[in-house]
């Protein structure tokens, strides 16, 4: 009998139990296989939605990326995250084996944080365990990683409150706290408050996230890069700075796990939904404020929400920019010909300049 079908048969029997175990010591006392213990360790490991960001957001970390996305979304019961960062990026081929256990990059940069060790080739072992899918969307070494997670909320809990932000109180010591349910805002804003001067970390839904991404490839990609360059050899935070219409916003967005329809790319490429604010400026707008001042700010901003900017003022606007540029530039030997990019939200209409030195 063949050794598959051996096995098979003693399964049928007696159940699983003898696969589980390395040795039976007899009176209840038995050695797990390793890959049981592996098995239980990794359940143990993450209990909660906000237990697979923080371990998300250490691994785009350790691959060295200075920012990290994520957009998050729920329908019904189903979780999705979606993390995009500028880290070192994963070779294809170990795409699939990244989830396996002990498989790890970090050989000789394991390290303690305040949310345990991390590096040892357990993380997104522990994550594909506890989740229904758990996939490289996009990688590749030099452009960063795009990895999705969706878990079912009803079996993998997760904090009711997803809406409120964390708050500093001030102790009687002088010392602030920070206060709030330790939702996927509190866990992530933890993380970037832990990490401010190395990481910058932004959250929010698909189209915000998107429109981010679209404000920083403008800022980070030349005018004329973005006429005559291609995308597929940029970064993928990059990448949505180079699209040109609906369409191709979409269909780039899609490469990257973002899935939005071409009237909400449009809606982003017209500045109808701002770009995000990282974490770490709104806990510096908002974490300190008086009660009644968060409150409304947690209010629809409607009268700023509704502003737009006809294409004849953007325009006006970036020609200005430009024509004051001019005069700025020959001091410092910088080309006076880059193109201005003007975008806006809610608060702000941010004028962005590229620096080019002449040759």
């Amino acid at each position: 009998m063949a050794q598959g079908n051996l096995e098979n048969f003693i399964a049928d029997v007696m159940g699983d139990g003898h696969l589980r175990v390395e040795q039976d010591f007899g009176g209840g006392f038995v050695r797990l296989k390793t890959s049981e213990a592996e098995r239980r360790q990794a359940v143990q490991d993450i209990r909660s939605s906000e237990d697979i960001l923080i371990e998300v957001l250490r691994n785009s970390r350790d691959a060295g990326a200075s920012c990290i996305f994520v957009a998050t979304s729920k329908e019904g019961s189903r979780r999705c995250l979606q993390v995009i960062d500028d880290g070192a990026g994963i070779p294809a081929a170990m795409h699939q084996r990244v989830f396996e256990p002990r498989v790890t990059s970090k050989l000789e940069s394991a390290h303690l944080d305040k949310w345990g060790m991390h590096g040892r080739g357990m993380a997104l072992y522990s994550i594909a365990v506890n989740s229904q899918l758990a996939e490289i969307t996009a990688s590749e070494p030099g452009m960063g990683a795009s990895l999705r997670v969706l878990t079912d909320t009803a079996t993998l809990g997760e904090k009711a409150d997803q809406s409120s932000f964390p708050v500093f109180e001030k102790q009687e010591n002088g010392s602030y706290s920070m206060r709030g349910p330790k939702n996927l805002l509190r866990t992530a804003a933890e993380f970037a408050l832990e990490h401010r001067g190395q990481v910058e970390v932004y959250l929010g839904s698909p189209a915000e996230v998107c429109a981010t991404l679209y404000a920083y490839g403008l800022v980070a990609v030349a005018p004329s890069d973005r006429a005559f360059g291609c995308s597929d050899d940029r970064p993928y935070v990059e990448r949505l700075g180079f699209c040109a219409d609906a369409s191709d916003f979409a269909q780039v967005a899609a490469s990257l796990g973002l899935e939005v329809s071409e009237r909400t790319a449009r809606r982003v490429m017209d500045g109808e939904v701002p770009p995000l604010p990282s974490l770490l400026v709104r806990l510096q707008s908002e974490g300190f404020a008086p009660k009644e001042k968060r409150a409304s700010s947690r209010a629809p901003r409607g009268d700023g929400r509704r502003l737009k900017l006809e294409a004849e003022d953007l325009a006006m606007l970036a020609q200005k920019a430009q024509e004051a540029y001019r005069e700025l530039a020959p001091r410092y030997f910088l080309n006076e010909e880059v193109e201005p990019s003007v975008v806006y939200g809610p608060q702000a209409i941010t004028i962005t300049i590229p620096i080019e030195k002449m040759l």
